[in-house]
């Protein structure tokens, strides 16, 4: 298993989760073309609190992750997302523990 992981946790403006899941999708599918060293990424939907999402992505190394942040289009495809939020915060993350 592969240790490296981004990870968001969105709080999305009501109403505009559908508009959230397209432009997050968008965000991704860049990144799968443009970033290399991407493994995996989902987005998951709070069941109880639908505004609510949580974005994680699995990749090759920690500098993968410190490249595809630094690709230009980075700030303002990541941008298009946060402008439907009322709260974000992302992170990086390395497994801790596996069971």
């Amino acid at each position: 298993m592969n240790g490296h992981f981004a990870s968001g946790n969105w709080i999305v403006n009501h109403g505009r989760q559908g508009e959230f899941i397209a432009r997050w999708t968008e965000f991704l599918e860049w990144t799968r073309a443009s970033a290399p060293g991407l493994l995996s990424a989902h987005l998951i939907q709070d069941s109880d609190d639908p505004i609510h999402f949580v974005s994680f992505a699995s990749w090759e190394s920690q500098e993968a992750m410190r490249t595809w942040r630094s690709l230009p289009d980075f700030a303002t495809k990541l941008s298009a997302c946060r402008a439907l939020c009322d709260d974000f915060r992302g992170s990086t993350y390395t497994v801790a523990a596996t069971v």
